[in-house]
């Protein structure tokens, strides 16, 4: 196998695996493939059940672990059993696939978001980040490679994402400042793939998603939305030694939909 990506034998800790539909899924899928050895975290004992059928290779190892990250006891646990089972400076990368938002009330207005909706969705979608960075440092290489989920634009006050755009644009903000404090003691890094809409199962819940996806869809010079196996391809280079010179970036990738917003055909549409 031509291993370019030098990804043969290296080792990452994934948080965010869910089902076959999530980004995460699609870079342990292609990490896998790479020949890389795969150890993930997911919520609950619910989901790491149904992320076990999808992935028995990495559950007959005993590598599915459960950490709900609002609860600093279980990512203590969680730091002590991968200490106890993995040595020190054993992961070549992390990846923080994780994001939140209680949309249950329905979508309102921003000014009206309360603030623990809000504090909340910082915690788990951006804060986590760092918290993760922080009790797993000692686990990462010298050289290793942290790559979280972003959004491909937090300046478009996208009504039915609501007060997530603002989050997103801390974490955005947290890439740079963990960049730089790390760098005093190694030469991790840190970055995000900002993708545009794409169709999984945790933006199916967010209200009048489907609409704008279907929207992009017509934005998208190519007239085919992006998925999310390209965004996942994006993080899988992230990760790998061939973009060591890429740190405290977010790279965009939504397939050209922010170059055609103004797309003749779209216009021609609204004006009959």
């Amino acid at each position: 196998m031509n291993d370019f990506l030098q990804l043969q034998g290296k080792k990452f800790l994934i948080f965010g695996v869910a089902n076959k539909k999530s980004v995460a899924y699609y870079i342990t899928k292609n990490l896998l493939e790479c020949g890389s050895e795969c150890v993930l975290v997911v919520l609950n004992d619910e989901i790491r059940q149904k992320v076990a059928k999808i992935f028995p290779e990495i559950a007959t190892r005993g590598e599915i672990y459960c950490c709900n990250v609002e609860k600093s006891e279980e990512i203590e646990q969680l730091q002590k059993d991968l200490s106890a089972r993995h040595v020190e400076e054993s992961f070549d990368g992390m990846v923080h696939s994780l994001a939140f938002a209680d949309y249950s009330g329905g979508m309102k207005p921003f000014h009206e978001t309360r603030p623990e909706q809000f504090l909340q969705a910082v915690n788990i979608s951006c804060f986590s980040l760092t918290t993760l960075s922080n009790v797993f440092q000692k686990l990462l290489t010298r050289t290793a490679s942290v790559v979280t989920i972003s959004i491909s634009t937090t300046r478009m006050a996208s009504e039915n994402y609501g007060y997530m755009g603002p989050v997103k644009a801390a974490l955005d903000s947290s890439l740079v400042f963990l960049a730089k404090s790390f760098s005093a003691f190694s030469e991790i890094r840190f970055n995000a793939v900002a993708p545009s809409l794409l169709k999984t199962s945790a933006s199916a819940g967010i209200p009048g998603y489907v609409d704008s996806y279907l929207y992009a869809e017509q934005v998208i010079p190519r007239r085919r939305a992006l998925e999310t196996t390209e965004a996942a391809n994006t993080a899988v280079f992230l990760l790998s030694p061939r973009s060591s010179g890429i740190n405290a970036q977010k790279i965009i990738v939504d397939a050209g939909m922010e170059i055609n917003y103004f797309d003749k055909d779209i216009i021609q549409k609204y004006n009959h």
